[in-house]
């Protein structure tokens, strides 16, 4: 059998034998011609027979075969996976991709049933039950290169800026953050484990072991009973820190290279591709993103006529796409920085800013949408422990954090960014369920 090629490598090929291996799209079979649209990782690759309908009464060996490839291949269902040997031709006028074969040989790998259980017009959470065939679309396959390209572009920004990559534990002893959003697990019949909501804990502990600069994408957990196009109870969350911050601004000028590098990787390997399936074009971030301070923020949702209903003074989802909005039409920026919150809708371990009261944080909001929460931590144990207990932490339950800070911590800072939210926003999609390979919400386990 001759070597495999991918479909992505035919139009450089020269006319000649090749194999191709992959899963049928289509057939069409008609009287005279057959038609086999092969796809495979790559792309997808017209395969062409002469139908052989009937045999004359001095049939020979090959026009025997004839008949049985032609037979084959009226029973191909969509789906079934083969692979086929045949002779590559070059045609411009061939839509797809200017090129098709004319097939040899055709050895099923694999068949498919007939009856497919979804189809193009199915509902998004039909096609999430059977999602390793909502998979096979072209579009979809995309999705998850761009997501490949995101997270190589900024591994490589990080890696050549002499960061540490960690892996952080997932359970854990004690919670990080929030009590109310963790999933409680048995742990070896007398003990407690949670599932870790973010790698927070872990990353300011870096800090302490004098690893400057730490990056991290990996799983996280919330037990959030939401339903919202942005929500997952299992995600991926992109998380850096940084020591010998002088404030979170440090921690935003890094965020917004870092986007600008990723998002601009994305468009040079991927630009045309997304234009032609998803209908957008890649726009990659100018600098610096536009920083905008809370009451600023609610003071222009305002003048655009709607009133946040939130009591705690946070943009409601609304509030975040009218701000949005306001930066596309002034700045004509997709993403903006929201500054200057109040330490009562900001977690224990913000600092806070001696001047004005404010925590030294921010949101990133992007196309209307909050993808990443960044802040200056606080590093002094005595300041933590008092934030704590006014937060109404039980400080003895955070022992193993704050022994972090009992032996010297550098000033530092960091971010927590989800991924599936950063890639739904980049491709105009309308939920985080269309860009995850497999969704986790509460009501979805399974596949």
């Amino acid at each position: 059998m001759s070597e495999r090629v991918l479909v992505n490598q035919l139009k450089q090929l020269p006319a000649g034998s090749v194999s191709v291996s992959g899963w049928v799209e289509t057939v069409r079979d008609q009287k005279k011609v057959q038609f086999v649209i092969l796809r495979d990782e790559t792309g997808a690759v017209q395969l062409v027979n002469p139908a052989t309908r009937e045999l004359p009464e001095d049939a020979d060996d090959t026009a025997h075969a004839a008949l049985a490839l032609t037979e084959t291949i009226s029973a191909l269902s969509t789906g079934t996976f083969l692979t086929v040997t045949g002779e590559l031709k070059h045609d411009e006028r061939v839509k797809l991709g200017g090129v098709e074969i004319k097939i040899h040989t055709l050895e099923i790998a694999a068949a498919s049933d007939p009856e497919t259980p979804i189809a193009a017009d199915s509902g998004l959470d039909k096609r999430m039950d059977w999602r390793f065939i909502d998979l096979r679309q072209a579009r979809n396959n995309l999705i998850f290169r761009v997501q490949t390209t995101l997270e190589h572009a900024m591994r490589s920004y990080w890696i050549e800026r002499d960061y540490i990559e960690i892996h952080s534990p997932k359970l854990m002893s004690s919670p990080a953050e929030s009590r109310a959003e963790l999933f409680q697990l048995e742990y070896f019949g007398d003990q407690t484990a949670y599932l870790a909501q973010s790698p927070q804990h872990f990353k300011q502990m870096a800090q302490a072991a004098g690893f400057g600069k730490v990056f991290e994408i990996a799983d996280a957990f919330r037990a959030d009973p939401s339903f919202t196009s942005r929500h997952a109870t299992e995600f991926t969350s992109i998380d850096a820190e940084i020591s010998w911050v002088e404030s979170h601004e440090d921690v935003a000028r890094m965020q917004e290279e870092l986007l600008q590098t990723a998002i601009a990787a994305v468009k040079e390997k991927h630009g045309a591709e997304i234009e032609e399936l998803f209908g957008l074009e890649v726009t990659v971030p100018t600098l610096p993103f536009p920083r905008i301070p809370l009451a600023e923020a609610r003071s222009i949702v305002a003048s655009r006529g709607y009133e946040i209903p939130r009591a705690d003074g946070d943009l409601d989802p609304e509030g975040e796409r009218q701000l949005s909005a306001y930066v596309k039409e002034t700045y004509d920026h997709d993403f903006v920085f929201v500054t200057d919150y109040h330490p009562e809708i900001r977690p224990f371990y913000h600092m806070r800013d001696p001047r004005t009261g404010m925590t030294k944080s921010y949101d990133l909001l992007y196309r209307g949408t909050e993808i990443t929460t960044g802040a200056q931590r606080e590093h002094r144990v005595e300041v933590l422990e008092a934030q704590a207990t006014e937060k109404g932490l039980d400080v003895a339950g955070l022992e193993h954090y704050l022994d972090f800070f009992r032996y010297g911590v550098p000033p530092h800072g960091g971010f927590g960014m989800g991924l599936a939210r950063l890639l739904m926003l980049l491709l105009g999609e309308s939920s985080i369920r269309e860009v995850t390979f497999l969704f986790r919400g509460p009501t979805r386990l399974a596949p």
